[in-house]
């Protein structure tokens, strides 16, 4: 029995745990305003300022007779609902949310997103501008909205329009308004926020060098979502943007894989420079592999070649004694430190190489001595020091 009263308890905490909502009604800034009415007056009133990350709202108009009072706020209704969704959208939510008591006047009411629009309603009675307009009078009315639909204009309240529908009588209105604030964007980071922060990733230098950089930029602005609310980035100085900017960018290129992207951008370009004999081109496009630590033992090699070519010979070796370290067996690494021993004038040391590995093949398709040929021909047309080529080849094919 107490190992099934325990199971049940641990279900109802992880059932609690991933049923977390993703926003909250906040009561703190409700509206909730009575006014009085002439006959056939028209008037208008304002929600209180709606909080940063409002997505909905939830409303409801009663009028009310001289001496009723309401049973309940829309607030404590609200108690028993723990989100939007809760709620129907349009007219059918009313049956959660009316009030059980309302008199027996009515009226006719209108919601607009701009003062300007509902002032001209308050003169004009026009309602083409409204968000919604109710035209059949009513007592009593509550709905839900969204306030991200096309026809709600950004602002941060909302205006609401009344018409007494009395002739003689003057009537109560009560209108209660309660936000539905979503947490995430409650931090200021709605859509055209996080675009503009997409938009100036995509203009740095580091995401230029990436192909595709959608993935990296969207791992930048995730950083700074949840290190800044929107307010607090916009009153950086630009020197604390450029470094919020520098400092999740570091995390990012490794994070989204761009680092990887990046390098093996660099690899083919650099391969391609080289196969057009621009070595110190491809060199420049394999030094930030260096820089960043990725280089790998075909980098290496690949860097030692261009340096060859480009007469750099000490440079060469220096790259291939690195790629020595990280892997002694690989051939082409000796291959390559002969030929930069031959063509700096250090015959005796290439020469010990070359009688070495004679018998191994290069490469997996490609005897060492095929290798050393195809190598000594490029050299030639690259206008290398070639006197000492014959003699080496005999070397190699000598038993």
């Amino acid at each position: 029995m107490q190992k099934q009263l325990y199971s049940m308890i641990t279900l109802c905490v992880a059932a609690l745990s991933f049923a977390q909502p993703d926003g909250y009604w906040d009561k703190a800034r409700a509206t909730a305003r009575e006014v009085t009415v002439s006959a056939r007056e028209r008037i208008i009133l304002s929600t209180e300022s709606l909080p940063v990350g409002t997505t909905e709202i939830v409303y409801r108009i009663t009028l009310l007779d001289e001496n009723q009072q309401l049973a309940n706020s829309l607030v404590s209704v609200l108690k028993a609902i723990p989100d939007p969704t809760g709620i129907s959208q349009g007219s059918a939510g009313a049956v959660l949310l009316l009030s059980k008591i309302a008199g027996d006047d009515k009226c006719k009411y209108a919601i607009f997103s701009n003062e300007a629009m509902a002032a001209v309603y308050k003169n004009t009675g026009k309602t083409d501008k409204a968000c919604l307009f109710q035209n059949n009078p009513v007592n009593k009315d509550a709905r839900r909205l969204s306030i991200a639909s096309p026809t709600f204009i950004k602002s941060n309240a909302l205006w609401f329009g009344f018409e007494s529908k009395n002739w003689i009588m003057k009537q109560r209105i009560v209108l209660e308004v309660v936000p539905w604030v979503d947490n995430k964007l409650s931090r200021g980071w709605n859509v055209e926020n996080r675009k503009s922060i997409l938009d100036i990733c995509k203009s740095t230098d580091l995401a230029k060098k990436i192909i595709n950089s959608d993935a990296y930029c969207v791992c930048v602005l995730e950083k700074l979502q949840h290190r800044y609310r929107f307010s607090e980035y916009q009153d950086l100085l630009a020197a604390e943007k450029t470094t919020a900017f520098k400092v999740a960018g570091i995390t990012c290129y490794e994070e989204s894989g761009a680092i990887k992207m990046v390098g093996e951008n660099q690899r083919t370009a650099a391969a391609v420079l080289f196969s057009q004999h621009k070595f110190a081109e491809a060199i420049d496009k394999l030094e930030p592999l260096f820089e960043n630590g990725k280089a790998t033992t075909a980098d290496y090699n690949a860097m030692a070649l261009n340096c060859i070519f480009t007469k750099q010979y000490d440079k060469a070796i220096k790259f291939l004694k690195e790629t020595e370290k990280l892997d002694p067996t690989e051939l082409l690494t000796k291959l390559n430190m002969a030929h930069s021993y031959l063509l700096n004038n250090n015959y005796n040391q290439a020469k010990t190489i070359y009688k070495k590995y004679r018998l191994q093949n290069a490469t997996n398709t490609l005897s060492w001595l095929e290798k050393v040929k195809i190598d000594f021909a490029a050299f030639e047309k690259a206008g290398l020091p070639s006197k000492d080529f014959k003699n080496i080849l005999n070397v190699i094919t000598t038993h």
